[in-house]
């Protein structure tokens, strides 16, 4: 059994973030000690750690709430958990286009001014006004 500052120290998930977390519903609410200290057992320490994994490869919670009740039911699971996971692959790449231009957005604002000290600035033009921008980011 794990105290939750344990559970913490292992996984690396912060106290209030577990306590969110069982409030959430996403980790089953533990079982307490004689001086009402919350005891988690392996498999709270299993949900936690996967909890924290699909958080680290950037899963909304919702999505995770889902691959959770999906871990219960092992024959839907593979279309329903292969649909998350292409679902969010297709966000990361929309993040990562979208990066992509605004990454070459804010490389020609930086190359339109020499930084001379005899002019009004472009970049500071071009943060302050949208219109400035080649296209939408």
């Amino acid at each position: 059994m794990f105290s939750i500052g344990e559970l913490s120290k292992r996984t690396g998930v912060k106290v209030p973030t577990i306590r969110y977390y069982e409030q959430m519903g996403l980790i089953p609410e533990p079982g307490r000690s004689e001086g009402n200290q919350r005891r988690y057992d392996h498999q709270g320490l299993d949900r936690l750690g996967f909890i924290k994994h699909g958080r680290d490869l950037g899963l909304p919670l919702e999505a995770i709430r889902e691959l959770i009740q999906l871990q219960d039911r092992a024959g839907a699971a593979h279309v329903d958990s292969h649909r998350i996971a292409a679902e969010h692959l297709q966000d990361i790449r929309g993040r990562i286009q979208r990066l992509h231009l605004l990454e070459q957005e804010l490389v020609r604002i930086q190359a339109s001014c020499d930084g001379g000290p005899d002019h009004c600035c472009n970049i500071l033009r071009a943060f302050g006004d949208h219109s400035q921008c080649a296209g939408t980011h």
